[in-house]
């Protein structure tokens, strides 16, 4: 009789540590689908470290950067950011492809252009 008490005992105590991480991950899946409201996100265009423009992500745009080498061109359009054009050697802002959500980045070093989604 003592094992099945015990056996009992263990299998609340998992089920209550079950129920705790689904509680967590119920909280994280909140926080994350509120963090993807497109509808306050802004694409912030940066030369050199400072803000040259801004544009919500809502928009469907095209718009030249001029860098401290050349120049960029970035397009927003449906929601997606990403660099269709850039003078530098080696395209990797280019080849960053489209970005979406709050945080993501695209960043070319030889113009200094960082354009960022907050």
């Amino acid at each position: 009789m003592k094992k099945l008490v015990n056996v009992v005992k263990d299998k609340k105590a998992d089920f209550i540590l079950l129920s705790g991480l689904f509680g967590l991950g119920v909280i994280f899946l909140f926080i994350f689908l509120v963090g993807k409201n497109t509808s306050s996100q802004s694409v912030v265009v940066q030369v050199d470290g400072e803000v040259v423009n801004s544009f919500s992500i809502e928009d469907n745009i095209s718009y030249t950067i001029e860098g401290k080498q050349g120049s960029n061109e970035l397009r927003i359009e449906n929601k997606k950011v990403y660099l269709i054009h850039a003078d530098c050697p080696d395209k990797l802002c280019v080849n960053t492809g489209k970005i979406q959500y709050v945080g993501q980045s695209i960043i070319c070093l030889p113009n200094k252009v960082v354009i960022e989604i907050k």
